[in-house]
């Protein structure tokens, strides 16, 4: 949230100072390892001191016994690991050695953390002078606090710093950080007090965090939550595992891909939080056709987003309740049977609550996203029964700037739209439909509204189509509409939403005027108006006319609601650079040949 202490910051901007020219990929891991490091120390230290005292619970006891620890869910941290001896020799050249040697000592006594942590230290590359600086810093983390406060600021440290490396990271920020207000969000509507927590891509495990925090502020036991999860990225992995044990939170997370070999089968679970990477096409779904799963209908194999809705239904105990981050094309896509999917979905009840968010709420995207909030049971006496009811909340007029490119929802927007849930589904609620905010819609409604599920079309506020991306500051966009004759208009802006809101209402192009625009079919992005101008007379032309058309019919067109034009510029330079790599592969092997009967070139 926008109230971080100053401690947090000024530790980032002198950490950060010290990262110099290194990736902040890279860094991370730097960071966050000796951060992990300090917090067991500190731990340790902690119970040794008691333990040494001998007195009370701790009379007799050898502060060197490993199992003293492990009865405490303590880590036993080796002589030679500990924060203070590697302190002390922190200015030494061999320093990057010792930590690593330090971390394979922890991992050795601790089953619990074996493979989890960072051994990076002694890479030449890294400068051992500023390691040392930064060794230093770390170490005034929690000085002269108590054993409770200087572990509970470790971990607001480490949460902070993790936002702060997907922020500086960008789009792969994503991969391993959903932001805070966003989480807090999702644990607010489900209230996950006690039962089975599972997220099938949990990142660096923020769910899980936030879920233990929730059940803390609430007076309740964190032991009354069985945490499950799953993630394809190791390194992402050993994020989460030390994120959660910092926190002392028991999780069973293993790695693999959800799809093709979740490690969690037989589960069900009560509350399912996850955010799960938007409208991915690279998710095995050809080779998934006849899956268990998809109840509702196969889904498409070019986008993962019913994919993922499916596996977490399938994933849901009798009574258990889901909240799912998904793209907003999800809510209206109709590509690749989708829709029907969606129709499913919603005719057998299991559509609980739909929130539109603000955008510029990610790192990763510019793409505006929802969230799905799915009840497998509506009328099993927990709340009030709502079996023929959605509740659809606009939410995209809240939100707080934090930088020039990002917003967050502030803890009062969260209360506002946590609170109008609770009203809604609650027996004793005083909800009311609040126009432009929030509409209880009955199935029929919806379905008089061919299934989507956009929030705007009920509550009363414009709509926003599908994922059309944020302006940004140089970004130029050529379109294409369909309207309703099935003609299609051409034009360029630099703000695709604004335009196209501006042709639903009749504004712009006179030609528009007289036709009843249907659905952005194609957008591109350019880096100059005279680029976006010189694509716009060239897609006018009558070859532009016909290949366009060519796009659209076979599913090629950069739609709203389909695969973002990054997305795919990512996958065809991953699938060019293997080609290259093979290819010169190819020709070492062709030189050494004819080097083999006397021809070098």
């Amino acid at each position: 949230m926008a109230d971080n202490n100053e401690l947090e910051k000024t530790l980032w901007a002198a950490a950060d100072k010290l990262r110099s020219n290194m990736d902040a990929a890279e860094y991370k891991h730097i960071v966050l390892g000796l951060i992990f490091l300090k917090y067991i120390s500190d731990a340790f230290n902690d119970l040794y001191n008691k333990l040494k005292a001998g007195k009370g619970e701790f009379e007799g006891a050898d502060p060197e016994d490993a199992d003293e620890y492990l009865a405490h869910n303590i880590f036993f941290v080796p002589e030679k690991a500990r924060w203070q001896y590697l302190q002390d020799r922190a200015k030494k050249p061999e320093i990057g050695k010792l930590i690593d040697e330090a971390m394979d000592a922890i991992e050795k006594i601790n089953a619990s953390l074996k493979g989890v942590l960072p051994k990076i230290y002694a890479d030449p590359e890294l400068n051992k002078q500023r390691l040392g600086e930064l060794i230093d810093l770390i170490g005034t983390i929690g000085f002269n606090q108590d054993g409770h406060k200087a572990k509970d600021l470790l971990g607001r440290v480490y949460e902070y710093f993790l936002g702060q490396y997907a922020d500086a990271e960008g789009k792969k920020g994503g991969q391993f950080w959903t932001p805070v207000s966003i989480v807090k969000l999702l644990v607010e509507m489900l209230e996950p007090y006690n039962g089975r927590v599972y997220d099938g891509c949990s990142g660096s495990g923020g769910m899980f965090v936030q879920s233990e925090k929730f059940v803390e502020e609430h007076q309740g036991n964190i032991k009354d939550l069985s945490i499950y999860g799953q993630e394809s990225n190791p390194t992402t992995l050993r994020l989460a595992k030390m994120n959660l044990a910092i926190r002392g939170i028991d999780a069973r997370i293993e790695l693999g891909d959800t799809f093709l070999n979740d490690r969690h089968k037989e589960l069900k679970a009560d509350f399912i939080l996850a955010n799960p990477p938007f409208n991915i096409s690279n998710w095995s779904g050809d080779k998934l056709r006849d899956d268990i799963r998809w109840k509702f209908g196969v889904p498409p194999t070019g986008n993962a987003n019913y994919a993922w809705l499916q596996h977490f239904i399938h994933k849901l105990s009798p009574s258990g309740t889901a909240g799912i981050v998904l793209a907003n094309g999800s809510m209206n896509s109709n590509s690749g049977g989708e829709g029907d999917i969606r129709k499913n979905m919603i005719e057998s009840g299991l559509i609980d609550c739909m929130v539109a968010l603000p955008a510029q709420l990610f790192y990763n995207t510019m793409i505006p996203a929802c969230l799905w909030f799915l009840a497998r049971n509506k009328s099993n006496g927990k709340f009030r029964n709502r079996s023929n009811e959605i509740l659809f909340i606009d939410a995209r007029k809240l939100g707080t700037m934090v930088n020039r490119r990002n917003k967050e929802l502030s803890d009062d927007d969260i209360k506002l739209i946590a609170q109008t849930y609770h009203n809604w589904r609650g027996k004793d609620g005083k909800y009311e439909d609040k126009a432009g905010f929030c509409k209880s819609a009955t199935i029929e409604e919806v379905k008089n509204n061919n299934y989507v599920l956009m929030p705007g079309r009920y509550v009363g506020t414009e709509e926003e189509i599908d994922d059309l991306p944020a302006p940004r500051a140089g970004i130029f966009y050529v379109y294409a509409i369909r309207c309703d004759d099935d003609s299609i208009y051409i034009g360029q802006t630099d703000d695709l939403s604004r335009r196209w809101n501006e042709h639903k209402n009749g504004k712009g192009a006179d030609w528009i005027k007289g036709h009843k625009p249907i659905r952005i079919v194609h957008y591109e992005e350019y880096s100059s108006r005279e680029e976006a101008v010189a694509r716009e007379k060239e897609l006018k032309t009558t070859s532009g006319r016909r290949w366009l058309k060519e796009e659209i019919a076979s599913g090629r067109a950069r739609q709203a609601g389909g695969v973002p034009f990054e997305e795919k510029m990512n996958a065809l330079t991953a699938k060019l650079a293997g080609q290259f790599a093979k290819g010169n592969e190819l020709e070492k092997t062709i030189r050494e040949s004819l080097k083999g009967i006397g021809y070098e070139f």
